[in-house]
């Protein structure tokens, strides 16, 4: 059965990358949560998409120029809805202690294809690994060298390389950097493709799917999850379809 997890948490209905977002993901029955990963100047991982600050925080300069303290007197919340101010930058740490002991799998999308996050692969795979909590976290990345260094760690094993590009030797080249899965834009979803992934034992994860037509086309080929900001609709979608198969 497909997976649905919940992109940037259930980033329709709350701030995305936000405890809101997660904890409603959770409530809507989500496989698992993805979300992104950078590091702050003080070198601290926190769960943050865009490199810039201007479009979630209004603010000028990047990720990276801010120490977590002054991260933390930013609003997150303000700029999505009135309802929601107040309302932190998560830390991975704060995240990882949330998540532990719920049924979800993790999916970390490591941010370092804009700026290059020293160290960005390591500290965040001890954090995981002194929660003990790798095996049911999946990294990645759209940066070739990130794929590179992840594989580094023999104990990681899932490792998705994220490409929004089609190219004939996709999933040979994947495997060739390092990879474990592919994570491919819905723009690239074909039957053969997906055919020819579970030939070679590669999961296909699809982002970012909310509409009807493209849920359900995910669902029926079989891919191995969806990435969706409505993982409540995708809840549904799927529920019906694998109904409508038992009668």
């Amino acid at each position: 059965m497909t997976s649905i997890i919940a992109h940037r948490g259930a980033s329709n209905y709350a701030p995305e990358n936000s405890f809101p977002a997660f904890k409603l993901a959770y409530e809507m029955k989500a496989d698992g949560i993805e979300t992104d990963v950078q590091l702050t100047k003080d070198n601290v991982p926190v769960l943050f998409h865009d490199e810039s600050l201007k479009r979630v925080f209004g603010e000028k300069g990047w990720i990276n120029q801010y120490t977590i303290a002054e991260l933390k007197q930013l609003d997150m919340g303000k700029s999505f809805h009135a309802k929601f101010i107040g309302t932190s930058i998560v830390t991975l740490e704060e995240f990882l202690i949330w998540v532990k002991d719920k049924p979800l799998t993790v999916h970390l999308e490591l941010k370092n294809n804009k700026i290059a996050h020293k160290d960005l692969e390591k500290i965040t795979y001890q954090l995981i690994e002194q929660y003990h909590m790798l095996d049911k976290t999946y990294f990645s990345t759209f940066s070739d060298t990130s794929i590179s260094r992840l594989a580094g760690f023999k104990e990681i094993r899932n490792i998705g390389w994220l490409t929004k590009r089609s190219r004939r030797d996709l999933l040979k080249y994947a495997l060739s950097i390092g990879a474990t899965a592919i994570h491919i834009r819905h723009s690239l979803l074909r039957q053969r493709l997906i055919n020819e992934a579970m030939k070679m034992d590669v999961p296909v994860r699809v982002y970012t799917v909310n509409s009807p037509g493209l849920l359900n086309r995910c669902f029926s080929y079989k891919v191995n999850s969806i990435f969706t900001d409505v993982p409540d609709k995708a809840f549904a979608a799927r529920k019906k379809l694998y109904r409508s198969f038992l009668v």
